[in-house]
Formats: C-alpha cells, sequence, structure tokens
C-alpha cells in the first residue's frame, strides 16, 4: 500500500512498477460490515498484501489494475461475463476466459471477460475457434 484514498488505497505491485495499481473500498473486506471498507479498515501504508487482479486496463498509458483485496475473491474470483452479464468464475479451474481487445490502427486495448460457451456460441459456424475456446488452458 503506498497511500490511502477517498476512494480506497494505491498500490504498487512488486515487479510491476510501471503499472498503475489501485484497489477500491467496496473490495476490502470491512470488519465492521459496511459495503465498502472504512479509511479506517483499509491496510496501513507500507503493507504488503495479497491480492487478486479485478481488472486490467490498457486503454491508455500507463496499463491500470484494479485488484481486489475481498477474501472471497482471494479463495474464487467471479466477474460478470461481458455477454449474458451472469458471474463466471475466472479462478483456476472456472468457466471464464479473458480475451485482449487490440487495434492495429494504435496503442491501447480493453479485456473482455466471458464464459467460455458465451464467446463459443456467437462465433460464425465456420469458425475453427469455438473448439480451441472450450480447451485453451483446460489440461488434456
Amino acid at each position: 500500500m503506498t497511500a490511502h484514498q477517498p476512494w480506497g488505497v494505491s498500490v504498487v505491485i512488486p515487479g510491476h512498477e510501471g503499472i498503475g495499481a489501485s484497489v477500491d473500498a467496496a473490495v476490502i473486506d470491512s470488519p465492521s460490515g459496511n459495503p465498502r471498507a472504512l479509511p479506517e479498515e483499509y491496510p496501513p501504508v507500507g503493507a504488503e498484501v495479497d491480492a487478486v487482479v479485478q481488472q486490467l486496463r490498457r486503454y491508455t498509458s500507463p496499463a491500470w489494475a484494479r485488484l481486489s483485496l475481498r477474501s472471497q475473491d482471494l479463495e474464487c474470483f467471479q466477474w460478470g461475463c461481458d455477454f449474458c452479464d451472469t458471474p463466471v468464475v475466472l479462478s483456476p479451474g472456472g468457466d471464464g476466459v479473458t480475451l485482449d481487445v487490440r487495434s492495429a490502427d494504435g496503442p491501447g486495448s480493453t479485456a473482455i471477460v466471458a464464459h467460455r460457451e458465451c464467446l463459443a456460441i456467437r462465433l460464425h459456424t465456420r469458425s475453427l475457434e469455438p473448439a480451441r475456446i472450450r480447451s485453451v488452458g483446460r489440461k488434456p
């Protein structure tokens, strides 16, 4: 943790100091039961903690990582599918995939999160990619 902010905390990811990173108060466990952690519940500045990458944005430079400190996310990370808007598990063994969307016209990219099947069924019937989407990252 590098600094406390009204919205959460600024952080540095060791080994990736060139990437901006932050944790919103809504994804910090609140011992008091609030939906957003109170500033006094934030980890102390200088603390090293485990986190999950919630979102990585490279739409503008530098890239920006939004992290989660919620204990439930450390156990099983879920995010809304960009196709059907239901939760998709992005932790190992889950059914989620992420797509990095880039253009040859210039820098920047964004990420799309999807269930494997939501993505696979939206491709043209002649595409060879649905089978690959269903198997990428899975052990044979």
